[in-house]
């Protein structure tokens, strides 16, 4: 018998008069088992049917997702680790401009998460964003090895000083093939992590715990991306030229798109829910409207919500009043039977105003995040540079690559995701019965502390290196602290985060909430930036200040410890937001565990709450 029900017939039985009896007892006495292996969060597969977890979604489609982020990670870290070194050298730029617009470069990458998750949430679904953005962002790619081949695309060939400048032509072509890389990644970026997590029923509590084990790995390929494109790449880069350098990884991430093809038939799809930013501004406009025409909330019976089982929200579930931020409340006051309409203009369900309520509340666990972004900031612009020259033998025979130094923070990633995930976690879990060992918000909160020793350790070593008597002749192997510290960090609170903003979101905003994440990377790089330029101006510029072009003759390690205060202060800051926010369960320093929730008459009760951030800030 066919087990594929449609999503649209799911709860309408009214197709069974067209079966013979015999197909009539059939399916009764089948209709448990095929309900119980179908999805319960509207996934779809791709017939449009409601995917069945036998057949599609989990670990089946996983791996495809996992080795499209391996390969598209290689791709963008082959451009980002080596693209200062390629604007100095063959383009001509000074260091201090070259970091700069590198950093801007990725600033606007993660940036333009925040329009990549607007399409596949309104219009798109994640899937076909995912598809189409690479696409972009393979053209890109294309247009960056023609740069690096054709020799018109790039000033003559530097022999004394001063150097020839890049031409306006030349660095419009190569800021228009980088900005499509951008543009690629912005779309990419908040899709592929979030459709990973679709592939995992939260109702179904072995699914739910593969989920966070998901993210776990998922990170991990991040890192296996990043190990491959600041080695082998940077290898190629060094030894083949910079055409082959660009051109592998273009092929790769060609690669990387038809890897993901390859898994469509085992994928859960998630289809478009409107736009939520449209439904956000509905909620302000409609609440302060009601404000001023005098409405008050006098209790939740005013409160219009649809009769239905579903909300109004195509595909997504309704959602419980709560109790904070009631102004919005009123938004959704029916004020008498002639107020009822479809206009969300002039009348907002409760669902449409929690899903906003949401969004608002984990804008200050966003914030107080930022600054550890501009800490990363400095894996691909000065700790780089400081590598370039530094010594860097590995023997006799083998010099390791300026650009592959960052190989110190991607091994940390490889190998300290499975420690954690197979030893930590376990460990934890026995300590405080908390399903993934510690709270995301607890885990944010180590990264943090973390990345303050990290600058730390870099100011001193730079500080040692910049008074040695010989500074050329000090070993690479000096940064490791702080490219290991620094991806100590990372696996701490990218994991975290990717873990908090999901759960934290609700079914129609899962990846705008993804990308308000990722867009912390994009404006860290911005704020580095802005703090360098602002530096250099303060400090003498370029020729006199703390920021030279030649770095032995500047003074990086103040740049470093204004980078440890900013990071320490942080860190204060987000003890005081992650104790006072309240998570989707009400409760303070907590968010919400679907393995811990049973659903009583459209009301999410909680059965046990271990997820306190207490323990942490006291």
């Amino acid at each position: 018998m066919d087990r594929s029900i449609h999503v649209d017939d799911l709860h309408d039985k009214s197709y069974v008069h067209q079966l013979s009896f015999d197909g009539f007892m059939d399916l009764i006495k089948n209709e448990k088992k095929v309900t119980k292996s179908l999805v319960s969060n509207g996934g779809v597969d791709y017939k449009g049917n409601v995917a069945d977890k036998q057949t599609t979604g989990g670990w089946k489609a996983s791996p495809f997702i996992i080795v499209n982020e391996v390969a598209e990670r290689l791709a963008f870290f082959a451009v980002a680790v080596s693209m200062v070194t390629y604007l100095v050298s063959e383009m001509h730029q000074s260091l201090p401009d070259a970091a700069t617009h590198v950093n801007d470069w990725i600033g606007a990458a993660y940036v333009l998460t925040l329009l990549g998750a607007f399409l596949a949430d309104a219009y798109f679904g994640r899937f076909l964003t995912i598809i189409i953005f690479s696409s972009i962002y393979l053209v890109g790619m294309i247009l960056l090895t023609l740069s690096a081949s054709i020799d018109s695309l790039r000033p003559p060939q530097c022999t004394k000083k001063p150097c020839t400048p890049s031409t306006n032509s030349q660095i419009s072509f190569l800021y228009g093939a980088l900005y499509l890389i951008a543009l690629g990644t912005g779309g990419i970026k908040p899709c592929v992590s979030t459709f990973g997590a679709d592939q995992f029923d939260e109702s179904d509590k072995k699914e739910s715990e593969k989920k966070y084990a998901f993210f776990n790995w998922f990170f991990f390929a991040i890192n296996m991306g990043a190990l491959l494109g600041i080695t082998l790449m940077v290898y190629v880069q060094q030894e083949k030229g910079w055409t082959w350098g660009f051109g592998v990884p273009t092929i790769v991430m060609f690669a990387s798109i038809v890897v993901l093809i390859v898994g469509f038939n085992k994928y859960r799809y998630q289809k478009p829910m409107g736009s939520a930013f449209t439904r956000f501004i509905q909620v302000i406009v409609v609440s302060i409207s009601n404000h001023f025409r005098g409405v008050v909330v006098r209790n939740e019976s005013e409160l219009y919500e649809m009769k239905t089982k579903e909300s109004d929200i195509f595909g997504a579930r309704k959602l419980p009043h709560t109790k904070q931020y009631r102004f919005l409340d009123k938004a959704a006051v029916v004020t008498g039977p002639e107020t009822i309409t479809n206009n969300k203009w002039k009348l907002c369900t409760v669902t449409q105003v929690e899903e906003f309520k949401s969004f608002i509340r984990i804008l200050p666990i966003w914030g107080s995040t930022i600054a550890l972004s501009i800490s990363f900031a400095q894996l691909s612009t000065f700790f780089l540079t400081q590598a370039n020259i530094m010594d860097r033998k590995l023997g006799p025979h083998f010099t390791i690559p300026a650009g592959s130094v960052p190989i110190f923070t991607a091994l940390n990633g490889l190998l300290l995701v499975p420690t954690y995930e197979r030893l930590i976690v376990p460990y934890l879990r026995t300590k405080t019965g908390h399903q993934r060992g510690i709270t995301s918000l607890q885990r944010i909160g180590v990264g943090l502390f973390v990345s303050i020793f990290a600058l730390m350790s870099a100011a001193l070593i730079e500080r040692m290196r910049r008074s040695h008597s010989n500074p050329k002749g000090l070993s690479i192997f000096w940064l490791f602290p702080q490219f290991f510290l620094v991806g100590t960090a990372e696996v701490f609170s990218y994991v975290g985060q990717l873990e908090f903003f999901y759960d934290e979101a609700m079914d129609g905003t899962r990846s705008i909430s993804s990308a308000l994440f990722l867009s912390e990377i994009g404006i860290g790089s911005w704020l580095s930036s802005a703090i360098v330029k602002i530096v250099e101006s303060a400090t003498g510029g370029v020729e006199e200040g703390w920021i030279r072009n030649n770095l032995n003759n500047s003074k990086l390690d103040y740049f470093y410890w204004i980078l440890t205060g900013i990071n320490g202060v942080n860190f204060l800051v987000y003890l005081i937001v992650a104790w006072r926010y309240k998570g989707r369960n009400y409760g303070r320093g907590s968010i919400r565990d679907e393995s811990n929730l049973i659903e009583l008459d459209g009301q999410f009760k909680k059965e046990n709450d271990t997820r306190e951030f207490h323990s942490m800030a006291s």
